[in-house]
């Protein structure tokens, strides 16, 4: 049975500053998750035009995030296996996202993302189909609220309470109950989630892991987005480009780098323009 599941996730900032926003957090995220062993490794990232999207960029990511993965999962498959592919094409201010999985091949998990700016107003942001509108299950994710399932302590984000943060550089927050009718400016990503798991006696549960999960990755990625607010404000999209070409970099180098015994990181973590930066004066 197809899974239809809408998440309508909304910010406290313009729809050009979260393409700035956006774009920069899950850079960061990405770096952070990646180590000697595993991370995201991204394997293209070129233009693109399409008669439905438009222009954008095409990206190409492998996720070797084993340790991440549930045990009952593991046991279908060596590690190797579980490696996710990830195809994005994005026009913004909408795209599409396409995962798969070697050892889940029959399996087929879409995303495609709408943004507009309101606050989490409109019926049918993606022009759903009669059929499709009465199988759709919609949820309203608060990204000034925390959830405590088994996806959101694997991702295990940077846990930062927005109902007491305020940003020092644009004076917004905090985010208190009720800030999703108040606040401006505003804009809402709506995030349609489509999943077909066809395995007989797996499929439900498998469904239901993954849009879990998808979930979970949606509220820490939106709840960094603001609480970096501070980092990417002011930036523009070429400076996007170039912190792209160089998190790529940067990337690579971290994936296949060899793991020290009993090295240790001293300090402060850097922020991910300084850890650009270092990658760019060695190339």
């Amino acid at each position: 049975m197809v899974k239809i599941k809408e998440f309508r996730i909304v910010m406290p900032m313009s729809m050009e500053e979260y393409e700035i926003g956006i774009s920069y957090t899950i850079m960061k995220m990405e770096q952070q998750n990646t180590n000697s062993k595993e991370g995201v490794e991204v394997l293209q990232q070129v233009p693109f035009e399409d008669e439905k999207l438009g222009k954008g960029q095409y990206t190409s990511k492998n996720y070797h995030l084993q340790s991440k993965i549930p045990s009952w999962m593991k046991g279908f498959a060596p590690a190797s296996a579980l490696t996710v592919h990830e195809e994005s094409w994005c026009a913004y201010p909408n795209s599409r996202t396409v995962i798969k999985c070697p050892l889940f091949s029959k399996c087929s998990l879409t995303i495609d993302t709408v943004i507009r700016p309101d606050n989490g107003c409109s019926e049918n942001a993606h022009n759903l189909t009669s059929e499709q509108l009465a199988a759709r299950e919609v949820e309203v994710v608060d990204i000034a609220s925390q959830s405590r399932d088994y996806w959101s302590k694997v991702i295990s984000a940077p846990n930062v309470d927005l109902t007491a943060f305020r940003s020092q550089r644009t004076s917004r927050g905090p985010l208190l109950k009720g800030w999703m009718d108040s606040c401006r400016p505003v804009m809402t990503t709506y995030k349609l989630v489509i999943m077909d798991a066809p395995i007989w006696g797996l499929g439900e549960r498998l469904e239901d892991c993954i849009i879990a999960g998808e979930r979970a990755l949606f509220l820490a990625c939106h709840r960094l987005c603001f609480a970096w607010i501070d980092e990417w404000y002011g930036m523009t999209l070429d400076h996007i480009r170039e912190m792209e070409r160089q998190t790529d970099l940067l990337l690579k180098k971290t994936l296949k780098k060899p793991a020290k015994a009993g090295s240790k990181h001293d300090g402060k973590r850097k922020t991910l323009k300084e850890e650009i930066v270092a990658v760019g004066s060695c190339t």
